[in-house]
């Protein structure tokens, strides 16, 4: 797990300011270690965070004929990879060389073949090409600037900013979806001109220029498979525990993240079986307020399964406290609640291991959202997914600044139709189009690697996936509930979890403590990016309302004027949000 970064300029060697920025802007993601490969036209760096071959697994990476990689992320399967390369002169013990030595094998294919999260850099002189790969999910981030001096990539937008290789313009269309929906679309970023590396997409890029892309799909073909449910449930068990098993692979500790709803629990519950000597979860509460505690109910599942428990508190000062510093971290910005109490973990954690396993993306695969059933619903019943967006009557943004958000999903349903899918597997194409990589990943991501942290999610796996996606519809929602075929596995492996209890959702009560501040509202109001979306008069009012959807609105501004403050201003934080944001000029 590491920051990679990189320039491949038109005809002349990389400048070696810009490499040193680049590397400087992403120190936090890899603190044990720096490389560097500047040949020819092509430079590379990366900063790196040990995980496997703590002492050999040195990046870049050579394979003798003068290819260089520098990789972000996990391979999982590179142990299997190893034994079919036998003949292979392998010079690290890195999960990382074998795709190095796959590329010089099938050339930009090099990526079919492996199974983890990644986001890959090769440069091959010989063919003078650069090759960016990344992983299908979208789990470890990658973004590129292309003009002069050529292409450019980091595994971080803020780092193509501080290199000073673009300026930070606001995207408008961006802008809007972020607004409304709190995350953003496709390839395109809240910056002009910096785009992300699509999930699953490896490009070749040519004296500066891209001249290949071509896409791997994270989702099979097809549509439902039927099949008996005690086969299901013993290829489920299959499945998810080589899944797990997989991801434990690493020569550092390894802990868990354990909210006590489904998910997590499947998670913990494998975790115990595999670990005879007990599992470290971390479990955030919020004492003092109306959102529902997890913490008593996660306390009973690690007794039951032999785990060390970990509880941390996320109360009303951790919350003016930490939002500068994870509105920092957001560069690729989700306003997304959840961030907040995923950073503190993180750095609570940080303190006892470097690897964390967490239940991302069981709610897409096995169909956990409740909107999924009015997907399901035949038509004319059937209803759009997101229909409205957070600031929807309001009349608090000015005319224009939400046009076209929609337009993003919008496309995103028409991509994922056909294919023989029913409309629940639409459902789920979409959220794992858009919602799953450029909010819930972006958000881990940033929150763990801030604090050295590498996050791993077994759900979100290639052959899960290949399982998951075509079981029976009603293998996924039945009876109202979701995961249903998740929740009678989890009766039997771990029946403390109550499993076909009514969901709860995750809340963090941001409303409650926003509501508790009153001079917030008329600070978030003099900040410059509000002053540019906002009708006169119209922040304070909102933020008097006090209803709950204003309440995510208020919470929405207030994230955005501190990333925008920082981000596109540029202008370093101190002292607890309040502050932060009364030291407007």
């Amino acid at each position: 797990m590491c920051g990679i970064a990189g320039l491949m300029t038109l005809d002349s060697t990389p400048d070696a300011g810009v490499l040193d920025r680049l590397a400087d802007a992403l120190a936090h993601r890899g603190p044990d270690g720096r490389g560097r490969h500047v040949q020819d036209n092509v430079g590379l760096v990366q900063n790196r965070l040990a995980i496997i071959d703590l002492e050999g697994g040195k990046q870049p990476i050579f394979d003798g004929q003068g290819r260089a990689l520098v990789a972000n992320g996990e391979v999982y399967n590179y142990l299997e990879l190893r034994s079919e390369m036998a003949g292979q002169a392998f010079v690290t013990g890195s999960d990382c060389e074998p795709p190095l030595h796959l590329y010089r094998e099938r050339g930009s294919s090099f990526a079919q073949s492996l199974r983890g999260m990644y986001a890959i850099a090769i440069h091959d002189p010989a063919q003078g090409r650069l090759v960016l790969s990344r992983d299908p999910f979208g789990i470890k981030p990658l973004y590129m600037v292309e003009g002069h001096p050529g292409l450019a990539f980091a595994s971080e937008a803020q780092a193509l900013v501080a290199a000073g290789l673009v300026t930070p313009e606001i995207e408008p269309r961006a802008l809007a979806e972020l607004l409304q929906l709190q995350f953003t679309t496709g390839s395109g970023t809240i910056f002009k001109g910096i785009r992300r590396l699509l999930p699953g997409e490896t490009v070749v890029a040519e004296n500066g220029c891209i001249t290949e892309s071509r896409r791997l799909g994270a989702l099979p073909a097809g549509g439902p498979e039927p099949e008996g449910l005690d086969s299901l449930l013993d290829r489920l068990d299959d499945v998810l525990t080589e899944s797990v098993e997989l991801h434990q692979r690493s020569d550092v500790p390894y802990g868990m993240f354990l909210s006590g709803g489904i998910d997590s629990s499947v998670v913990l519950a494998l975790m115990a079986r595999l670990n005879p000597r007990g599992v470290l979860a971390y479990t955030a509460g919020f004492p003092g307020t109306g959102v529902h505690d997890e913490r008593a109910h996660a306390r009973d599942l690690a007794r039951i399964t032999g785990a060390r428990h970990v509880e941390v508190e996320f109360d009303e000062a951790d919350f003016w406290a930490l939002l500068p510093e994870v509105a920092a971290a957001m560069d690729d910005p989700a306003a997304d609640y959840a961030c907040l109490p995923t950073y503190k973990l993180a750095r609570e954690a940080a303190k006892d291991v470097k690897v964390i396993l967490s239940g991302e993306g069981g709610d897409e695969l096995f169909g956990g959202y409740g909107r999924y059933r009015h997907a399901m619903r035949p038509w004319p019943l059937t209803r759009p997914m997101r229909r409205t967006g957070t600031f929807d009557g309001l009349d608090v943004l000015r005319q224009g600044v939400a046009d076209g958000w929609r337009d993003g999903i919008k496309a995103a349903e028409r991509d994922c139709q056909g294919m023989g899918r029913s409309r629940l597997q639409v459902a789920q194409a979409v959220d794992c189009a858009d919602w799953l990589p450029n909010d819930l990943l972006t958000k881990a991501d940033r929150c763990l690697m801030a604090n050295g942290i590498e996050g791993r999610v077994p759900f979100l796996d290639p052959v899960v996936a290949a399982f998951a996606y075509r079981l029976p519809d009603a293998l996924k929602v039945r009876k109202g509930l979701g995961k249903w075929i998740l929740r009678k596995w989890l009766e039997t492996a771990l029946p403390a979890a109550r499993p076909f209890d009514k969901k709860r959702g995750f809340t963090v009560p941001v409303g409650e403590w926003i509501a508790r501040a009153p001079q917030v509202g008329e600070l978030v109001a003099r900040q410059p990016g509000i002053r540019e979306i906002c009708r006169p008069g119209s922040v304070e009012a909102l933020f008097r309302l006090g209803s709950k959807e204003a309440g995510f609105a208020c919470w929405t501004l207030l994230f955005y004027a501190l990333w925008h403050r920082r981000h596109i201003l540029g202008k370093t934080s101190h002292g607890n949000a309040l502050a932060v944001l009364a030291d407007t000029v």
